[in-house]
Order: structure tokens, then sequence, then C-alpha cells
């Protein structure tokens, strides 16, 4: 410091401190874009998270809209099994009483037809034993 004339000194020390300075801020701005570059790949990463989500959830409701259309056929299919079944019984009641009309149509004649063949074999004994 003997020999340097004190203006150069200070001219020396302050570019020293200048580029010192100017060091420090690259350095800072470097960790800044790292850590900006690894929030930003975060993001990235969380986004690419929710769109695979997205497609689950998409692939989850093509099921569900299968499935509902599916149980839909199969209760169109019920309530037309239903239906038919109730014609089905309509019209079996109906033979039902039909054929409980002639069993007893056929139940009177039956008697009828046994009183007139007692009848004759009734005729038939007085007219031999006479």
């Amino acid at each position: 410091m003997a020999g340097i004339p004190p203006i150069l000194f200070t001219t020396t020390c302050y570019l020293t401190l200048n580029y010192t300075h100017s060091r420090q801020e690259v350095v800072f701005l470097d960790n800044e874009i790292t850590f900006n570059e690894a929030i930003i790949e975060e993001r990235e990463h969380g986004i690419r998270e929710i769109q695979e989500q997205i497609g689950e959830v998409n692939e989850i409701f093509n099921d569900l809209a299968v499935l509902v259309n599916d149980q839909g056929v199969m209760i169109d299919d019920i309530s037309s099994n239903i239906d038919n079944s109730h014609a089905a019984t309509s019209q079996a009641t109906a033979q039902l009483r039909k054929a409980s009309k002639t069993q007893r149509a056929n139940s009177s004649l039956t008697c009828l037809l046994i009183l007139i063949f007692g009848i004759v074999i009734l005729i038939v004994i007085i007219v031999v034993l006479v």
C-alpha cells in the first residue's frame, strides 16, 4: 500500500468489490433459475398426474355408461317379460273358467245320462217282469 497511489487502490478495491458483488448476483440468479426450473418440473409432473387421473376417470365413466345401458336393456326385457306374463296369466284365467264351465256342463250331462240310463233299465225290468 505504500507504493500504490490511494486513488488506484480505491479504484481497485471498488472494482474487486463490484466484481465480487456481480459474481454473487450471477450465483444468486443461477440458484434462482435452478429453483424455478425445479418448480416448473414439479408442476409439469403434477399436470401429467392430473392428466392420467382424468383419463382414468374418463374410462370409469365410459364403463359406467356401458353398465347403465346394459341395465337399461335388462330392465326393458324384465318389463316386457312382466307384460307377457300378465297377458299369459289373463289367458290362462280365461281358459280355466272355460274349462270349469265345460267340466260342470259335462258333469250335469253325465248325471243326466246316468239318470236316463237308469230309467231305461228300470223300464226294461218292469217290462220283462210284467
